[in-house]
């Protein structure tokens, strides 16, 4: 399984920018999909979470309400839809995926395969 996230780059505070996670291998419609994200020197953290049906979202409490996950198992691809983006957010973003269920899914181990990263830069 391979993941290919895209979709970062230079944004001004109070903008938007949407982040794709393209999936091969495996298709994606019994995974439950996750993005972390990671600042240099601390750990990487929870982001989002959509479970394998869709029928299951999770956020972390500093981007409820401004960030979306979702997934579109035709195209084999997650999204990650940013709106209204802080200075704070500025990170590398991971998308994961695991074939397992979402007890986990706000952990790092709870995924088997990550994406490579894309960087996300919010200016004030």
């Amino acid at each position: 399984v391979q993941l290919q996230a895209s979709g970062g780059g230079l944004v001004q505070a109070g903008g938007s920018l949407r982040l794709s996670c393209a999936v091969s291998g495996r298709t994606i419609s019994r995974y439950t999909m996750g993005w972390f994200r990671q600042v240099p020197g601390k750990e990487r953290e929870f982001v989002a979470a959509i479970s394998w049906s869709g029928g299951s979202t999770y956020y972390a409490d500093s981007v409820k309400g401004r960030f979306t996950i979702s997934k579109d198992n035709a195209k084999n691809t997650a999204y990650l839809q940013m709106n209204s983006l802080k200075p704070e957010d500025t990170a590398v973003y991971y998308c994961a995926a695991d074939p397992g269920s979402t007890a986990t899914y706000y952990k790092v181990y709870g995924y088997n395969y990550w994406g490579q990263g894309t960087l996300v830069t919010v200016s004030s």
